[in-house]
């Protein structure tokens, strides 16, 4: 048994009670949660259900190049990955493209972690590795007040994944429109410029209708008891032994820093099915006017640049509004 003296970490489990965004931002490059996400113990547990609002209360404008249409993007996930590659006074072009099947159980079951076989996805996997590290080292130690309060933390995620699956289950999109393809221009805050491309069903299915619906009445009180139990593991860690709180702060401290992590090396996104990456280099323009007038010249119409205010609705050259 490991001790360890003239050290006091009774507020050791006040570290979960962080209002950290990092489950949530996980949540959103994924488009949903996996049963694995369970055993990745980090600070703000009781914010996952906030996942719906990564995108700052931004619906950025955008017009269709094929249609004319002006219209918002309504998806919160999109719009913060939209924000994340986006640069000021840049286009940054980004294709949807539809994810590629799995073949094998495996792949199958890991495919709400995976956005591709990279750093970030390898890195993830160390979350729930070092949460079991954490536990067999309780477990050695006899720290049963440690592993409870891990095995609290764990129920409270379990829930929190429970409830994000549940309510990320596509709806409405929109009519189908097999064989067809889009071209969006996105016009984010900044003077951030995005053009999205893909199949129209695909463009429809990662900009139209809800991420995430609302919660039920039964959700909301299993995201309400995941809440109560983080709370209460904060006031219980407190019994754990002077280890099991060194490991018990360890164990969030450094999931926090992985999952921080691998959200900042994850390269594309995932949702219903479809995957969303940026393509090609940033291109900078001096004017938003040169950037209508060449969109506008290669599309052939200029509805879609007077319905964003981009071009005024009296000159074909325009001005900027």
């Amino acid at each position: 048994m490991w001790t360890l003296s003239g050290v006091s970490l009774d507020a050791a489990g006040l570290i979960a009670l962080a209002d950290l965004t990092v489950i949530a931002q996980r949540t959103a490059l994924t488009g949903s949660a996996s049963y694995l996400d369970a055993l990745f113990i980090a600070p703000g547990i009781h914010k996952h259900q906030a996942a719906s609002d990564v995108n700052g209360g931004e619906y950025p404008a955008t017009g269709a190049l094929t249609t004319g249409y002006v219209f918002r993007v309504e998806n919160q996930a999109t719009v913060s990955y939209l924000r994340s590659v986006g640069r000021p006074g840049h286009l940054v072009n980004v294709e949807v493209l539809p994810k590629p099947m799995n073949r094998t159980k495996t792949r199958y079951i890991l495919r709400n972690i995976f956005t591709e076989e990279d750093i970030s996805s390898y890195l993830y996997l160390m979350g729930p590795a070092l949460t079991l590290f954490v536990v067999i080292c309780l477990l050695y130690n006899h720290d049963w007040w440690g592993v409870g309060v891990v095995a609290m933390l764990v129920l409270a995620r379990l829930l929190n994944v429970i409830v994000i699956k549940r309510r990320s289950v596509m709806m409405w999109k929109g009519e189908k429109e097999p064989g067809k393809r889009g071209d969006l221009l996105i016009l984010l805050s900044q003077d951030r410029w995005v053009r999205m491309r893909g199949a129209v069903d695909d463009l429809k299915a990662v900009t139209a209708g809800q991420w995430l619906r609302d919660e039920t009445a039964i959700e909301g009180f299993l995201s309400a008891a995941a809440t109560l139990i983080v709370f209460t593991t904060a006031a219980l860690s407190g019994n754990a032994t002077t280890i099991g709180s060194l490991l018990l702060a360890s164990l969030l401290l450094i999931s926090a820093a992985l999952l921080g992590l691998c959200n900042s090396l994850a390269k594309r996104l995932q949702m219903f099915g479809r995957i969303v990456r940026a393509s090609g280099e940033p291109r900078a323009y001096k004017r938003r006017l040169d950037l209508a007038k060449e969109l506008i010249q290669e599309s052939g119409r200029d509805d879609w640049a007077i319905g964003l205010g981009m071009i005024s609705v009296n000159r074909t050259t325009a001005a900027v509004m």
